[in-house]
């Protein structure tokens, strides 16, 4: 029986027996399921509208180096020791997962197999090259800014995964909004200062309900 997509991120954290969760024990979990379930994880803390400050940085960096892998068509995520000895507490790693489950849930009956050129290497190769991109954006010091760049890496993880070609053209053009969205934040902080920032965060906040 296929495991849902909740089900793999539950597998992901492995069982209650450590407090904390390194990336080195996170990638021993899903390096047989490739880069997809790994985006995924390693996503969620900045792709959820709740407060993961100092995640971004460098788990920015850590995208970089899996869209390099992607990119020259490796098979396998390796990730480099530095980044295998970080961890994060489990009560944290939790409450990310029960806030991601409503996400899951709404897109889950959406999600299956089609398009399948992400299985190609063009298709990889392409995709690679918009995380590359929007982990870039992560790394960019502007304050909550990370959620949109993440939130479309995140939903390339779950197209990988679930070899839904359709969802990741969908996250693809979500990227070239991020891009947008970025732009214009620069150009209000050039015009307008952090004052101008905070209006344009306010109002954003009102929009989605936070």
């Amino acid at each position: 029986m296929k495991r849902s997509l909740s089900d793999n991120l539950k597998r992901s954290l492995g069982d209650r027996s450590h407090s904390d969760i390194s990336l080195n024990f996170i990638l021993d979990n899903v390096k047989e399921q490739g880069f997809g379930l790994l985006l995924m994880t390693l996503s969620l803390p900045s792709a959820l509208p709740i407060p993961a400050a100092g995640y971004s940085t460098p788990f920015g960096i850590l995208f970089i180096i899996l869209g390099m892998q992607l990119l020259i068509g490796r098979h396998r995520p390796w990730l480099p020791q530095w980044a295998l000895n970080r961890s994060m507490s489990r009560s944290f790693a939790e409450k990310t997962l029960g806030t991601s489950a409503k996400w899951l849930a709404k897109i889950e009956p959406l999600v299956h197999p089609r398009f399948e050129w992400i299985s190609s290497p063009f298709g990889s190769r392409f995709l690679s090259v918009v995380v590359i991109v929007m982990a870039g954006l992560m790394i960019l010091p502007i304050p909550t800014t990370n959620t949109f760049p993440a939130g479309v890496i995140f939903l390339i993880g779950v197209g990988l995964s679930e070899k839904d070609g359709l969802l990741c053209l969908g996250a693809c053009v979500l990227g070239v909004a991020a891009i947008a969205l970025y732009a214009f934040v620069i150009y209000l902080l050039i015009t307008q200062g952090m004052e101008g920032l905070e209006q344009f965060k306010e109002w954003i906040k009102g929009l989605i309900g936070i």
